[in-house]
């Protein structure tokens, strides 16, 4: 949800053309319909289609779920302006979209990705030159290297307890700690700075971006499926605009790529005074342990542009993962006692070495975080080609004719439904609306096809495009759990409601629409 606050100063009249000009677009574009016999949901508006009940519902997912229980794994919806939309939640359909390369992303979200983050960082770059980037760029993100972010995870969850102790309020919002913690933990881990070290411009600038996405409107909706409409170029140069917003992801990218450049220039001269390098993703990819020409891969360019990436992409997400997770151990207290108990038995014998891999009932509250509340609930991906989808089982037409594979046109527009599939019945139980854990270790979960880099969720996306920094989060959210669930216990406040809400990634509101994890936090040890 890019547009929430685009402060745009035009007459009615050049809205008015805009529109007629978008609209006059959508119908050359949408043309002849690839998916005309494909059941799904009656459109209650032309100019919103199913939009505003995808993205605006009560709750999410309040249709999403009822469609796919009454459409099946695959159904077609109706975008603004009467263009078709695909929602696709079956397995096969899901790693053939998320591998094949007939698939690309979202005009919105590939504009968005250029916007905040420009052309040199991976998460914009396509074919040889990804695969090139991301493989150099794995030397940060793998078991081995993570493992020896430990320390930094251990102190930023330290401090949040901390923080938490000095607090003298009688609830607490925990959006704010864990988003602040997971900023710190990605700077030290991947710059070296602890958060006090970082440029405070940049972390105002960081904070701002983030306020951005908070309260999706119609409006947003509505911008969503214009702006793509307009010629590439022209977009692209949107960012360039003297309006607020687009300021501010210019600032940001500047600020981020400054600091960047600083981490890399310390970096550097470290490595010039004979000095041992430290272990942060930055001295990794630089690869100053080896002498000069020895180095190779990344350009010092290559991997300042990396700085936004590496910074954003883990930080909300993990932040509102772990604030879900907390709102549901405070609804339920034996599940939080019962998890409680695992940490002090395995916390008191681990010593230095805390085997969290080894904490059955930890894992399986992660595991159950990240299945009910993934961060990109439907990600869009668009046909490059025609191309045909697979399915793990048939699906009736409208025609009463069964198919087994989906034809597509190029330009078609479908939505990876990773919420749904993630509520799937057949592979999480007949109970998979219901957040409860223990299903990951009483054999409910079925095995299934492999999706995803971790217990068969989407949430880390697939394929060529997978989280790089699943390993990274994973780890993040062990050790923050354990600090915060060993010594606090959590509930919720009298009569405080929440739900949740898409608004750039899945994240926890109250009954107000407003970003929150409100608790009544105790200290037991």
């Amino acid at each position: 949800m890019l547009f929430e606050h685009l402060e745009i100063s035009m007459s009615s009249t050049a809205i008015f053309v805009a529109l007629l000009a978008a609209l006059a677009l959508s119908l050359i574009i949408r043309g002849y319909s690839t998916l005309p016999h494909i059941a799904g949901p009656p459109s209650p508006s032309w100019i919103f289609g199913n939009m505003m009940q995808l993205l605006l519902p009560p709750q999410l997912g309040d249709y999403e779920f009822a469609w796919r229980k009454l459409y099946g794994p695959v159904y077609k919806l109706k975008a603004c302006f009467g263009q078709d939309r695909l929602m696709v939640s079956d397995p096969i359909a899901l790693q053939y979209i998320l591998n094949s390369q007939d698939f690309d992303r979202g005009p919105v979200l590939a504009l968005l990705m250029d916007w905040f983050h420009g052309e040199r960082a991976v998460i914009g770059r396509k074919g040889k030159d990804h695969r090139h980037l991301r493989a150099a760029l794995n030397i940060g993100f793998t078991g081995a290297a993570v493992r020896q972010y430990h320390p930094v995870f251990e102190k930023v969850a330290h401090t949040i307890s901390e923080k938490l102790d000095h607090s003298n309020a009688v609830s607490i919002d925990m959006c704010p700690l864990l988003s602040t913690a997971a900023l710190d933990a990605i700077s030290q881990v991947v710059l070296g700075y602890p958060l006090e070290d970082l440029g405070a411009d940049f972390v105002t600038s960081n904070l701002q971006v983030i306020n951005l996405t908070t309260t999706p409107s119609a409006t947003q909706i509505l911008a969503d499926a214009i702006i793509p409409l307009f010629p590439l170029w022209l977009v692209h140069k949107a960012i360039y605009l003297p309006m607020k917003t687009f300021k501010l992801f210019r600032t940001n990218k500047y600020l981020a790529n400054r600091e960047g450049r600083r981490a890399v220039r310390e970096k550097m001269e470290i490595a010039r005074q004979g000095l041992e390098p430290s272990n942060d993703v930055f001295s990794l990819l630089l690869n100053l342990n080896q002498p000069d020409d020895a180095r190779k891969s990344l350009t010092e360019e290559d991997i300042v542009g990396q700085t936004t990436v590496l910074m954003l992409a883990g930080q909300e997400t993990t932040a509102n993962t772990l604030a879900f997770g907390l709102v549901e151990l405070a609804k339920n207290p034996e599940l939080q006692e019962t998890l409680r108990t695992e940490i002090h038995a395995t916390l008191s014998t681990g010593g230095s070495n805390v085997a969290y891999d080894s904490m059955p009932l930890l894992n399986a509250f992660i595991k159950e975080a990240l299945r009910m509340f993934p961060a990109l609930p439907f990600p869009e991906r668009k046909a490059v080609k025609d191309t045909v989808i697979p399915l793990s089982e048939s699906i009736a037409l409208k025609t009463g004719q069964r198919i087994n594979q989906v034809p597509v046109h190029k330009g078609q527009t479908v939505f990876v439904g990773i919420a749904s599939y993630q509520q799937l019945e057949s592979r999480w139980g007949d109970d998979a609306e219901k957040y409860r854990p223990s299903r990951w270790v009483d054999g409910t979960v079925s095995p299934g096809e492999g999706l995803g880099p971790y217990a068969n969720l989407l949430t880390f996306l697939g394929g060529p495009h997978t989280c790089l920094g699943w390993r990274f989060a994973i780890l993040e959210m062990q050790i923050i759990v354990c600090e915060l669930v060993g010594k606090f216990s959590f509930s919720l406040p009298v009569d405080h409601l929440y739900r949740s809400q898409f608004a750039g990634t899945m994240q926890p509101v109250d009954a107000d629409g407003k970003k929150s994890a409100l608790l009544c936090v105790k200290r037991i040890m």
